[in-house]
């Protein structure tokens, strides 16, 4: 149980930092750049982890047709949620944007009754309609102010989350190894940013520090957050686990504000409380299902 909290506080950490490192990051570069860097240290690291797990003799299960499906399904949380998620943290102070795509939870109900036909309660339209007013209130910072850019920022974020939502829906749908498919997706992923930058002309040589941050980002930020929280997961208590990542959008906007030096909002912690609270109402629902 003891692991099961370490490898979780481990990956809420690096999970929290995401929104910090993307717009640094972001500063010389634009989202396709940043994904292209990204996905292919992702892929690296997670070929890595299955080797020494393991898992890696999994793909040996894999027929040409499991590829296809895995890559399908994966592509809206592996490639297309980056691209919009940095594509708003550009637009946008970094812990607003963070906030705006803690949607994704919300998003995952709506796809699930939408894709797996789950029933759309009550419960479950009152938990969608308090994030959205969460995410209303962040984005206009509580009505005291209106700017176009910051709109289309957090319309990217919000199509982030709805590629989540989507993602995590078609995942329940089809089950695959979640490691071996990430694996594929950062693949595949890197592929297509690297078609996408050669088109346009922005393919690059990173320096000594963007190395260092893209690293960081592709394997501490996605590859090894993602599998030590499906450790912890297996390891402790499910529940009680999954509770504990509502501690990242709040971790995620005190570094905001200490590194990146942003303005602290009130309106940020107002609209925040209504995404999570959302999130709550509709995991109770759940509960008495259960």
């Amino acid at each position: 149980m003891k692991k099961a909290y370490l490898f979780a506080g481990i990956s809420i950490f690096f999970c929290s930092t995401v929104s910090v490192t993307t717009k640094v990051l972001l500063g010389s570069l634009n989202n396709f750049q940043l994904l292209w860097a990204n996905a292919f240290f992702a892929f690296v690291s997670l070929i890595v982890i299955n080797i020494v797990t393991g898992n890696i003799k999994r793909l040996k299960e894999y027929k040409f047709k499991d590829y296809i499906i895995s890559v399908l399904i994966g592509l809206p949380g592996t490639c297309l949620y980056y691209i919009f998620f940095y594509a708003g943290t550009d637009m946008m102070p970094a812990s607003q944007a963070f906030i705006i795509n803690y949607l994704w939870p919300i998003m995952s109900v709506l796809f699930a009754c939408i894709i797996l036909k789950e029933k759309l309660t009550v419960r479950k339209m009152i938990a969608i309609l308090m994030s959205f007013i969460g995410v209303i209130i962040v984005t206009f910072k509580g009505g005291l102010e209106f700017d176009v850019t910051t709109l289309i920022g957090a319309s990217f974020c919000a199509l982030g989350a709805v590629s989540y939502g989507v993602f995590t829906a078609l995942n329940q749908k089809m089950q695959y190894d979640s490691r071996i498919s990430m694996m594929i997706n950062f693949f595949v992923t890197f592929i297509i940013t690297s078609v996408i930058n050669a088109v346009n002309g922005d393919l690059f040589i990173p320096s000594v520090l963007q190395t260092l941050g893209f690293a960081y980002s592709g394997i501490c930020a996605m590859a090894v957050t993602s599998t030590l929280w499906i450790m912890a997961l297996n390891l402790g208590d499910t529940a009680k686990i999954s509770n504990l990542a509502y501690i990242t959008p709040f971790l995620s906007l005190i570094l905001s504000v200490v590194i990146l030096k942003e303005q602290f909002e009130i309106s940020y912690i107002i609209g925040l409380a209504f995404i999570v609270l959302g999130i709550f109402v509709q995991l109770k629902d759940k509960k008495e299902k259960t």
